[in-house]
Order: C-alpha cells, then structure tokens, then sequence
C-alpha cells in the first residue's frame, strides 16, 4: 500500500486546509521544494501534490512551484487541482509528472476523462471528493446531487489507475480517516482506491492497510505529518507490508 505525503500549494506556500476551506489554511512552509526533498529522505517513492488556487480557478496557478517539485523529488509526483482540459493534461504529462488526478472534469465532462485515460494508459487518477455521501466539485465549493458511487462507477473499464477518495468533513482536521467509506466504496468497484481526508496516525495507517487486498491502493497524509503526529518513515513501512 503506497503511503502518500502531500504537499498543498497556495500562493507557492505549503500548506493544509481545514475541510476544503480557503480561508482556513495553515502555512506549513515557503519552499515546497525542500518539502518534497524531506519527504523523500523519509523514504517517499510517492509525491501528492495539489495546486488549490488551480482548483478553484479551473487552470494551474502554482506552475512554478509544482516544476520546482518535480525536479527536486526523485520518485512519482500525482498531481491534482484544475486540470480540466487536454493541454493541461498534455503539460504536466510533458513536465514529468507521472499521474494527473481530475474531480470537476470526471462529473462534468466524464467522456473527455475516460479520452485522457484511454491516451495516457495508467496516469489519470479521478477524485471522488465527497460530502455526506455527495460528489463536491470546484475546488469543493460546490456539492452535486450525484452519489459517490455512481460517480465512481461511470469509469469501471474506462482504463483509469485509481479513485481519490476524499471525506471533506474529515479532510486537515485530523479526526481520523473515513475506513467505512473508504472500504465500502473499494468493494463496490473494480478500480484502485487511495484514501485521504483526516489521516490522524498509524492506526490509521494500520486500519486500511487491512483492506488493501480489498482495493485499497494507498492513502495520501498531510496535516498529521506536518503536526509530528505521525512518522513518515514508518508509515511507509506499514503499507510496504502489505503491498
């Protein structure tokens, strides 16, 4: 099970938000490229990294940052945050990132999606963002009417490498991860599932590494690890038991 630290980028800053929310973020540091170096000293073969100013502007606003990242981390960068058409796909492909995660794209204009997965064969990864069992979009401002596993389902054979699936309500606050959610939606499809939102510790850690036979592709951390609340190291140790 692949353990994911994550790097948030506003206004080229690392941070962590609380539930999806803008005007609650924590700065954890100014150099996200040295961020991605620690990381991978600790032993990370896997970067995610998300442009939330991209996320709610629809179009990369922390090109800059992310470029410094990618040269700078020796392993797997997955990128997320207002990818949402071909040429941005195209560029980050192009820049060396090794998979685009795209969430307003896959509800609103899933063929398009289902396009990219069929021409770049393992590096789309689609984010299944809920709130109270409901897909949220734009950055999580906006909450649709379509259940998460509908969503999900639109792109079984669609040749995508795995969901993100993310409790909003859980998500920088480190109430735990949602197991339940995360567990169940993996069992009722038949593509990869990384978990994120609300990591606290290693029993989090621990709890979904259970389920990996089941789906669980990996988990992505953030807060927790920049709080000191859970090892990197051994984190990756875990999941590598499983895997």
């Amino acid at each position: 099970m692949i353990v994911f630290p994550a790097i948030d980028l506003k206004a080229g800053e690392v941070v962590r938000l609380a539930e999806g929310d803008m005007d609650r973020a924590t700065i954890y540091g100014d150099n996200p490229a040295a961020q991605a170096l620690l990381f991978a000293e600790a032993g990370a073969q896997h970067l995610h990294v998300v442009d939330l100013d991209g996320s709610f502007a629809g179009r990369a606003e922390n090109r800059e940052a992310v470029e410094a990242i990618v040269e700078a981390f020796p392993g797997y960068v997955q990128l997320g945050g207002g990818i949402r058409t071909r040429e941005a796909v195209e560029g980050w492909f192009d820049l060396g990132v090794a998979r685009v995660v795209m969430g307003s794209a896959a509800l609103k204009d899933p063929e398009f999606v289902k396009d990219m997965a069929r021409e770049f064969p393992g590096g789309i990864v689609v984010a299944v963002d809920a709130k109270d069992g409901m897909v949220a979009t734009e950055g999580w401002a906006e909450v649709s009417d379509v259940p998460v596993v509908d969503l999900a389902r639109r792109f079984e054979d669609a040749g995508v490498a795995a969901l993100l699936f993310t409790d909003i309500g859980r998500d920088g606050l480190l109430k735990g991860c949602n197991i339940d959610a995360t567990v169940d939606l993996a069992r009722r499809v038949d593509i990869p599932v990384i978990a994120s939102g609300g990591v606290k510790g290693l029993d989090d850690i621990h709890m979904l590494s259970l389920h990996a036979h089941e789906g669980i592709e990996g988990v992505i951390t953030g807060r927790a690890l920049y709080e000191g609340r859970l090892d990197l190291a051994a984190a990756i140790a875990m999941g590598a038991r499983v895997t």
